[in-house]
């Protein structure tokens, strides 16, 4: 039963995996909070990508050091 469990799991991340890489996630050069969040977002929601999901994080603004 375990390993039913685990072959499902594995399955339905490389399935996210495909969505994030064609979506262009992947080979995105911008790093920042939304985009990392965005794409481990894609990534787990898996199948749910190809039935409409479009799962995409906001990030609160940082706070600027004072000068």
């Amino acid at each position: 039963m375990r390993s039913a469990i685990s072959l499902v799991i594995v399955v339905w991340l490389v399935i996210g995996f495909l969505a994030a890489w064609q979506r262009g996630y992947l080979t995105d050069s911008e790093q920042s909070c939304a985009s990392v969040g965005t794409t481990l977002v894609t990534v787990v929601s898996g199948p749910l990508n190809y039935v409409g999901t479009n799962p995409e994080v906001d990030c609160p603004p940082v706070p600027q050091p004072s000068e």
